[in-house]
């Protein structure tokens, strides 16, 4: 039985990590102001539609999970502190993804 634990606890570690990994295929990709901007994965928020949480990376560089506010155009970060939009924030692309997705 003691066998069994550690044995468990290993498969139980391994499925968590890979469930919260980021793809490495991106959603959609997007050219502004001369900076590349993929969306790896974006969920909108049920209970404020104008939130969004992505994982996306600019210029190939990964940025951790943040929320997006489309509404007050500032962002979440990962570490609870809240900032507006800067020059080459990916907010354009995020905000503007399920607004395309509804047309087709």
């Amino acid at each position: 039985m003691r066998r069994a634990i550690p044995s468990i606890a290993i498969l139980l570690v391994s499925l968590f990590s890979f469930s919260f990994s980021v793809p490495d295929k991106p959603l959609i990709c997007r050219e502004e102001n001369a900076h590349q901007i993929c969306i790896f994965r974006i969920k909108r928020s049920a209970k404020n539609y104008w939130e969004y949480r992505a994982w996306v990376s600019i210029d190939d560089r990964p940025r951790p999970m943040e929320t997006y506010n489309c509404r007050d155009r500032s962002v979440m970060r990962s570490d609870g502190t809240r900032v507006s939009f800067g020059a080459i924030d990916p907010i354009d692309v995020v905000c503007s993804f399920f607004e395309k997705l509804s047309r087709y």
